[in-house]
């Protein structure tokens, strides 16, 4: 029988890794089997997990969590070979990929036989939506999505939701969710196509980002990583990363989106070791200069 998939997709921070999460932790009862970009994307609550093998972290509800390991066919073929096997699989598409490239993907005719496209999710960051309005990218993400969630709406006024609802349905997207209530899973999935869906345009092919990965052992100051974050910051579009401060006990995690920053305490494991993703257009992000700031820490 073949598994429904919802693929997931959105611009960078928009908010997919905190819709993933409730997924994979709610109280629905399915097996659900996660594909991801990286699992340290993912901050499952360390009690939820069992232990990794093959590339796979097993959920003690009966989910699990894949990175996306090489070619997405590949990586579904290790999903689909778990046993028991998942009643439903998530993929999360890149914040900085039109999702039209995986929809092709999942149109091949072997695949849909095992694992059909059911629907495709946008996750929309609502205060972010007027920086975004005119980005190319983000409104291809939108245009090939069937449903919009949109992200981080507590502390907006139910006007400011209405009025945002209402602009998107311009757009001809109607069926608008928002992730502050509780969506049951059955939503996303009562929309679904039952056959395989044409793309009637090329994928959006956008070479504008680049990124860097930063890593080093050790601890560091919180007070120069906060003034090396403010000087790089007005040219990043996100920033993600595991950091280890001199004057903190445990471990935390960094975000950024936009102009927006939180530092919060993180479980994981590998206390003592710094690592950080930055990604910036390229027009104004100078890798090497991060790199050198970095590098001083």
């Amino acid at each position: 029988m073949s598994v429904p998939v919802l693929l997931v997709t959105g611009f960078l921070g928009a908010g997919k890794t905190t819709f993933i999460n409730q997924l994979l932790q709610g109280d629905h009862g399915l097996r659900i089997a996660a594909i991801v970009n990286d699992f340290g994307s993912i901050n499952i609550d360390a009690k939820l997990l069992d232990a990794s093998a093959d590339g796979v972290i097993g959920l003690k509800n009966g989910c699990i969590c894949c990175s996306l390991q090489g070619d997405l066919l590949r990586t579904l073929k290790i999903v689909l070979g778990q046993k028991p096997s998942p009643e439903l699989i998530v993929i999360e598409a890149s914040g900085v990929a039109d999702p039209a490239g995986i929809v092709q993907s999942l149109m091949d005719p072997v695949l849909w036989h095992s694992a059909r496209l059911e629907i495709v999710a946008c996750v929309i960051d609502a205060p972010d939506v007027n920086d975004r309005v005119n980005d190319p990218l983000w409104q291809t993400q939108l245009r090939g999505s069937d449903v919009l969630c949109l992200a981080k709406t507590n502390g907006l006024p139910q006007d400011a939701i209405a009025s945002l609802k209402a602009r998107l349905a311009i757009l001809g997207k109607r069926h608008v969710f928002d992730l502050g209530e509780k969506l049951p899973l059955t939503v996303l999935l009562s929309g679904g196509s039952l056959k395989p869906r044409d793309i009637d345009y090329p994928p959006l092919t956008d070479s504008r980002f680049v990124h860097l990965e930063w890593e080093r052992e050790g601890q560091i100051s919180m007070v120069d990583f906060q003034a090396v974050m403010t000087e790089l910051a007005p040219n990043l579009l996100r920033a993600k990363g595991f950091l280890t401060f001199c004057d903190q006990p445990k471990g935390m995690l960094f975000q950024l989106v936009g102009q927006r920053a939180t530092l919060v305490g993180s479980d994981r494991t590998d206390e003592g070791k710094c690592q950080l993703v930055l990604i910036g257009d390229k027009k104004n992000f100078d890798v090497e200069v991060a790199y050198s700031l970095l590098d001083r820490l």
